[in-house]
């Protein structure tokens, strides 16, 4: 199980950023995301996504994340710019052990990069949270996340030219 830790959600400044980390954990193969800010609008619109789209990602707000930590008994990993790097760090990573990935909003403090069992730099310059959630589940899943099936009533078919869409919804 892969679970998202989603620090420092601000409603007001962050709602596009923290929604795309949502799709993004959702797409590349997490199993859930916890917010640590109670926002329902962005949680019915991850549902929303689900149902159309399919799968059986989980969605919660409002989530204290000292509490989560201290009972998650897998491993942590907290993706920052000061830490070691994906590479290294992925290859050294269980794939059998449940997973906690923290990523931050703003300013992390020390408590989490204390507790995280690797703190794994994707990139050493400043960059989106969007984009080291991606880059790590890519690595970490061996890009198996391409291959996922959601069944959804919604599905995009690769294609070259155009869009293909199939869909079983009413129209």
């Amino acid at each position: 199980m892969i679970v998202v830790l989603r620090l420092g959600h601000r409603i007001d400044r962050d709602k596009r950023i923290t929604t795309h980390v949502a799709l993004v954990a959702r797409a590349f193969g997490a199993d859930v995301i916890l917010i640590t800010t109670k926002d329902e609008k962005i949680k019915k619109n991850i549902q929303a996504v689900c149902k159309r789209f399919g799968g059986n990602f989980q969605i919660q707000t409002g989530v204290d994340p000292k509490k989560t930590i201290k009972s998650w008994t897998g491993s942590i990993v907290h993706l920052t710019m000061y830490g070691e790097e994906l590479e290294k760090a992925v290859s050294r990573l269980d794939a059998t052990r449940d997973l906690l990935v923290i990523v931050g909003a703003e300013k992390v403090p020390p408590y989490y990069y204390q507790v995280a069992n690797f703190n794994i730099s994707v990139g050493n310059q400043p960059h989106s949270e969007v984009a080291a959630l991606a880059l790590f589940l890519d690595r970490f899943t061996k890009a198996t996340w391409q291959k996922k099936e959601f069944h959804g009533n919604i599905q995009i078919v690769p294609w070259v030219n155009g869009k293909k869409v199939l869909s079983k919804e009413k129209t």
